[in-house]
C-alpha cells in the first residue's frame, strides 16, 4: 500500500497487488496483478496491469489484460485499452475506450474471409426502393 502522505515519482514495478492512496507520477507496470487507486489516490501515470480499479483520480493511459473498473468516485482522464470496462454511475471519464481490438479482429477474420469478394461493393436494396430517387 502506498499511503496518503507518500509521493512517488518514477516507475513502479513488481509482482504483487498494490493499493495507492497517495500520489504517483511516472509509470505503473504490474502485469498479472491488480492496481487499485483509493479515493485519496492521485495518479499521473500510465498504468499497465491485469485488473485496474479506480476510486480516485488518474491522468494517463490505462491498459489492463482483464478489466478496468471506474467507481462512482473515480475520475479518469486518458485512454483505456481492456477487454472489459465498467463505468459506475457517477464516474467521470474523458478519453477513449478500446475493447482489445487485436482479439476482436482475430475473431472477425474467419467471417470476412467467407464473404464473396464483391459483396462489400454491392449495395443492399429492398424491392421497390430506388436509391437514385432518395
Amino acid at each position: 500500500m502506498i499511503g496518503s502522505s507518500i509521493i512517488i515519482k518514477g516507475e513502479v514495478t513488481g509482482d504483487e497487488d498494490i493499493l495507492i492512496e497517495g500520489r504517483v507520477e511516472g509509470v505503473i507496470n504490474l502485469n498479472g496483478n491488480q492496481v487499485s487507486i483509493g479515493e485519496s489516490g492521485d495518479v499521473s501515470a500510465d498504468i499497465q496491469a491485469n485488473v485496474i480499479k479506480i476510486d480516485g483520480t488518474v491522468t494517463g493511459d490505462i491498459c489492463a489484460s482483464e478489466k478496468v473498473v471506474i467507481s462512482k468516485s473515480g475520475n479518469v482522464s486518458g485512454n483505456i485499452v481492456a477487454p472489459r470496462v465498467m463505468l459506475e454511475d457517477g464516474a467521470i471519464f474523458k478519453g477513449s475506450i478500446d475493447m482489445d481490438p487485436a482479439s476482436i479482429a482475430s475473431k472477425e477474420a474467419p467471417l470476412t474471409s467467407q464473404q464473396p469478394a464483391n459483396s462489400a461493393a454491392t449495395p443492399m436494396t429492398s424491392p421497390g426502393l430506388d436509391l437514385k430517387s432518395v
